[in-house]
């Protein structure tokens, strides 16, 4: 943090407002909030959701979001104020409630807020009181339970702010850096500050800007302006950095600019505004260049939960699962199909990923969440954030662009995804789809089976219905212009032959394709002054190859680069298996093929699985292995083949071996028994395969040029629970979380990863307890217990410090066995 003087620091007070809560599950009447015993309410600390603290059930619940209860759920806190504050302004931010939220404070009303995703703020001064409690309600209700796709969670799931500031002040988002001219020499910083004058009086005031690097001032620049009385202005200044520290993937350089208000000499408000350095640009025929360097966006979606903590996701959870993606090596986020966090925003400035910032899932019309990809009318289950769109849409798409217009990390604004199933004309109009269901596999796989005249043709006979998608898209547009000019608008596009002349792409920078590998070079043929981008892909190897066979596609974002919450087709599944990490954000055989695909890190990884079970057949006339079906490997979608990750069968039997890899060849070996080389240049799928008569032993991949190697071996009994855990010493801030992982292992230490079994977990001390997962999606255990059956051997706890020092001791048992002792220590901040 930049230091600034000693008045500044009392200039503007920030409180994380997010501790001594209370919640109440279920309606009441708003005269009865603050009259209600304690004991009706539940002490909480935010963020929180209630749902992923019930149980999974098929009652009132559904698998597009989880099967995990909605509901209507009550907030409220009762807080003082010092008198000092009483000639200040005081707001209330939120980041984000789920959904349809409603606000209080001492019982006056203070609005509504319908979209959950996107943050807004309310001011609480002319109610607020500075001589007794002050009791603040909110009312959150997710009582249609299919609303969304997929798992939103419940509640006030993002961190809560109260800002108290003078009546002459920087207001929320009230600040703009840019960096319009950037070279390894000099950098062009422009700072755009609104300055809100909430007093009767003209005020002359200079505003500051100075700008910090790692703390140590760099630059500052200073104005002096009139503003009138209850009035804003806008003033624009520039400074210029010379050799700057610019931000990119692997050097993610973070700057600070420290903005005051003086009056008098007396700073009045003060506020800073972390910032990076960089420039970037899409070509239509090269691609993506970052500060001039010409980069592949090896890119991921991700949705908003975090598995076992549902949408209410701690910092350190997602710092975990992306250092997990950037061990692949992705670079990229796309924050499907929502607005995210803004500490998600925060994590990915710190740790160089480039963000695709997508605004929404549903326009004008609303989307059956059961995948008949149809437009529907919506029931009073499935009621989401159409019913608001026409009257909220501009307003929630300028608080995202006003919120996240200053993280380097985002290069692009998302305006919608898949968004032409809900109008008329545009499915029919292809000749892809039927009047209500998805075509063929041609529509995922050829060139249009229609030319471009016919599709216009049917396009303009067709019904248009009430809304306009092109009207719509444009508007939005237009709403992200006004406030951002330095980012390319895009959105993820399901039918590209028709959104291409219809006036939706018109309003796009950059035409995302949606599962479109197969019209890459048709849209470029007919469409050349436009920018394409596959927005959403299946993680497969044949998607990646397109990008490698064609620059003019800058790159990819793959679905997913972690499981998610919802969008289940059966009970008992909680969500989609789609990731490169599992919903615990263990790494999954997809994870170790993108990184042999993504990462020059020297890599070998083994999976296996009983020939009758894979997609192969052995040809006896070429003595190797060959697709049961023609083109399998090339026509895969939505998840990886089935594989073990173990050398676990029966003596004779036919097992498949597969071999993720960047090494050009590789070596196989049984029991140091060799059983021959494979090249990579000899695969069309990026797989090396042996097929192997099972034995007992050690199997090992080995290359020659690295001389890396990968192995698995069988494993015996049950004889040891080993875990561990990725922090031992947490701050008791409420906030810092510790993974602690358990794998059963035999009396060698060899991974159990073919019997699974039930693991307790016994917690001493003062900390909370997060939850528990094993990744897979099949099994419905409730996440906030302390037991949990395994999968693949492997399961997770998470837990979180509390406010106290303390030592936790944590163990696991399984079967009569326990695991070592760890202990995490939780440390007093004070003391640091």
């Amino acid at each position: 943090m930049a230091c600034t003087s000693d008045q500044s620091k009392t200039s503007r007070i920030t409180e994380d407002f997010n501790f001594n809560w209370q919640f109440h599950y279920g309606d009441t009447k708003k005269e009865q909030i603050g009259s209600l015993s304690d004991e009706n309410w539940e002490n909480v600390r935010l963020p929180h959701d209630w749902s992923i603290a019930q149980e999974f059930t098929q009652e009132k619940t559904a698998g597009a979001t989880g099967f995990l209860p909605g509901g209507i759920g009550w907030y409220r806190k009762k807080f003082n104020m010092p008198v000092t504050s009483a000639n200040k302004l005081t707001w209330i931010q939120f980041d984000g409630v789920y959904s349809n939220s409603e606000v209080w404070i001492n019982g006056h009303y203070l609005g509504k807020h319908p979209y959950g995703y996107t943050p807004f703020a309310y001011e609480l001064t002319k109610y607020l009181k500075y001589d007794q409690p002050n009791l603040i309600s909110v009312k959150v209700d997710r009582s249609a339970y299919i609303d969304c796709r997929w798992y939103p969670g419940s509640g006030i799931y993002r961190n809560v702010k109260l800002v108290t500031k003078s009546k002459t002040h920087i207001p929320q988002w009230g600040v703009f850096v840019s960096t319009p001219k950037v070279t390894k020499e000099k950098a062009v910083v422009a700072i755009n500050s609104t300055i809100t004058n909430q007093t009767s009086e003209t005020q002359r005031i200079v505003i500051k800007s100075t700008v910090y690097h790692d703390g140590i001032k760099i630059k500052n620049v200073q104005d002096t302006i009139k503003i009138e009385p209850n009035s804003s202005r806008d003033k624009i200044q520039e400074t210029n950095i010379e050799t700057p520290y610019l931000w990119d993937i692997e050097n993610p350089n973070m700057y600070q600019l420290v903005s005051e208000i003086m009056i008098d000499n007396i700073v009045v408000d003060s506020f800073e505004t972390p910032f990076g350095i960089r420039s970037f640009s899409f070509d239509k025929d090269k691609g993506f260049f970052l500060n001039g360097k010409q980069t592949l966006i090896k890119g991921v979606c991700i949705h908003h939960d975090g598995g076992l903590v549902g949408s209410a996701v701690p910092r350190g959870v997602w710092k975990r699962r992306l250092q997990n993606l950037k061990e692949a090596g992705c670079n990229a986020i796309r924050t499907a199909h929502n607005p995210p966090s803004a500490e998600f925003l925060d994590l990915c400035d710190q740790m160089g990923f480039l963000v695709q910032d997508e605004a929404f899932d549903e326009w004008d019309n609303p989307k059956d969440k059961s995948h008949n990809y149809n437009q529907i009318e919506a029931s009073p289950l499935t009621t989401g954030y159409t019913e608001h769109f026409s009257k909220w849409s501009s307003q929630d798409i300028k608080s995202m662009v006003l919120r996240d217009r200053n993280h380097p990390s985002v290069i692009m604004w998302s305006i919608g995804n898949e968004i032409e199933w809900t109008y008329p004309r545009y499915g029919e109009s292809t000749g892809y789809w039927g009047k209500n269901k998805v075509g063929d596999v041609n529509y995922y796989w050829d060139e249009p089976p229609l030319s471009i005249d016919q599709v216009k043709d049917n396009f303009n006979k067709g019904k248009k219905g009430k809304h306009i998608l092109a009207t719509t898209a444009k508007r939005l547009s237009k709403s992200v212009k006004a406030i951002d000019t330095t980012r390319p608008i895009t959105a993820n596009l399901t039918m590209p032959t028709v959104s291409n002349f219809s006036g939706y792409a018109d309003a796009l920078d950059i035409v995302g394709l949606s599962y479109r590998q197969s019209v890459y070079d048709y849209v470029h043929r007919n469409y050349p002054e436009k920018v394409f981008l596959g927005t959403e892909n299946w993680a497969k190897y044949h998607e990646w190859k397109h990008v490698l066979d064609k620059e003019y596609i800058a790159g990819i974002f793959l679905w997913t680069g972690i499981d998610y919450m919802g969008e289940s087709r059966e009970w008992p599944i909680r969500g989609s298996n789609s990731g490169l990490l599992d919903f615990a954000g263990f790494k999954k055989p997809a994870f170790h093929m993108f990184k042999s695909l993504w990462s020059d890190d020297p890599h070998i990884f083994i999976t296996t699985q009983l020939v009758d079970k894979s997609p192969y057949v052995w040809q006896e006339s070429k003595k190797t292995l060959i697709e049961k079906t023609p083109n399998w490997a090339a026509r895969q979608k939505w998840g990886w083949h089935e594989v073990n990750e173990h050398w676990n069968y029966k003596k004779g039997e036919d097992i498949v071996v597969e071999v993720y890899t960047n090494q050009p060849e590789v070596t196989l070996f049984l029991n140091d028994t060799s059983l021959g080389t494979k090249k990579l240049k000899d695969q069309n799928d990026h797989i090396l395969k042996w097929l192997v008569p099972y034995r007992q032993g050690k199997l090992t991949a080995k290359s020659k040029v690295t001389k890396i190697e990968s192995s698995i071996t069988t494993a015996q009994e049950l004889a040891r629970v080993a875990i561990k855990v990725d922090k031992e010493n947490l701050k008791a801030n409420g906030y810092d979380v510790a993974h602690i992982q358990i794998q059963l292992e035999d009396k060698n230490g060899v991974p159990i990863k073919n019997n699974e079994k039930e693991v307790i977990f016994h917690i001493e001390g003062d900390a909370k307890l997060l939850g528990i997962d094993n990744g897979g999606r099949e099994v419905l255990e409730k996440h906030q217990s302390n037991r949990v059956t395994t999968s693949k051997g492997k399961a997770l706890l998470i837990i979180q410090s509390n406010l106290n020092e303390a030592m936790i001791n944590i163990k696991a048992t399984c079967d009569t066995i326990d695991s070592k002792v760890l202990q995490v220590q939780i440390q007093d901040l004070q003391k640091e």
